[in-house]
């Protein structure tokens, strides 16, 4: 539950802990990123991955049920 601890490149500082996908994946999209693949993460959660022609690749971690967005970072 640490979505407010990372900054996304791109869109606002996140302040919430989590937030639901609706409210997550919109503000991506609005900025550009695009849902690139997911995966099974560990502790039954779902990992996807968004793309971006300027910023960074960023792995979100979604809750079991793919309701909630738990946390997102960037990666290489």
């Amino acid at each position: 539950m640490t979505l407010d601890k990372h900054k996304l490149e791109g869109i606002p500082q996140i302040k919430e802990k989590t937030l639901p996908i609706d409210n997550f994946e919109k503000q991506l999209s609005e900025a550009g990123y695009i849902r690139r693949g997911e995966a099974p993460a560990r502790g039954n959660r779902i990992k996807i991955w968004w793309r971006h022609k300027i910023h960074r690749r960023i792995e979100s971690i979604y809750s079991n049920d793919g309701k909630v967005a738990i946390t997102a970072y960037h990666v290489d």
